[in-house]
């Protein structure tokens, strides 16, 4: 179970997380804060030990087990313009990059648009989605999921899948990684805001798919090319 005393002994934020909801089990964190008429705080943050639709890019399936790892979303509520959501993708999977470095000592890479590395393998994976009215952003979700201390993964995957567990070597306290990137992310939110070129400049330091050539699928069409670099 998850510790909720020990997650708010460490969190450190004004706002992020302040709102803090808990759930056993969540068809997704994601839809929940899109839609949801009753957690609809800037800030808030909804963890589900279990989804039963969890997802990634494109509707993929996110699975992950329950009480081993992470999945959770933020809700953003904001005077948000369209080109700089990218960058709060970007400052998110930073922050996840920089709280496995801090806490782990693991060895972190960034590959577009939205997973976390280790030894090629991946660890976290962030999707952030938004809803409008009228011609507005009105929300912005991110929603974040870590293999935490899951021992194995059987299957087959495009990339494999690891956990800090397995790079760490030890069980980690979910509670003590949740509240440092929480933490992290607020201190992002402040940079995106005054510095938002920092978050592309760190992001280009850390991902190591520039220069080399990568393949895009979307639906029945494939393009392949130099990934060369990402603006905005």
């Amino acid at each position: 179970m998850f510790n909720i005393e020990e997650f708010d002994i460490k969190l450190d934020t004004e706002v992020i997380g302040r709102n803090f909801i808990y759930s056993d089990e969540v068809e997704s964190t994601n839809s929940v804060l899109l839609s949801s008429k009753e957690f609809n705080q800037h800030g808030t943050v909804l963890l589900g030990e279990f989804q039963t639709k969890g997802r990634g890019r494109k509707e993929r399936s996110w699975v992950s087990n329950a009480g081993q790892n992470l999945t959770f979303s933020i809700l953003l509520k904001s005077d948000f313009k369209e080109h700089k959501i990218n960058l709060v993708n970007l400052g998110s999977s930073l922050v996840v990059a920089q709280a496995l470095e801090n806490l782990f000592q693991l060895n972190v890479e960034l590959k577009w648009p939205n997973d976390v590395l280790v030894e090629k393998k991946k660890i976290a994976g962030i999707l952030l989605e938004s809803t409008s009215k009228g011609n507005k952003i009105n929300r912005v979700v991110i929603g974040i999921g870590i293999n935490v201390n899951q021992p194995n993964f059987p299957g087959k995957f495009d990339i494999q899948p690891t956990s800090i567990r397995k790079e760490f070597k030890e069980l980690v306290s979910r509670e003590r990684l949740l509240s440092e990137i929480l933490n992290m992310f607020e201190d992002m939110l402040e940079t995106w805001k005054k510095e938002p070129e920092k978050i592309l400049n760190d992001w280009r330091n850390r991902c190591k798919m520039i220069g080399e050539r990568i393949k895009i699928i979307d639906g029945d069409k494939q393009k392949s090319g130099i990934f060369n670099d990402i603006d905005e």
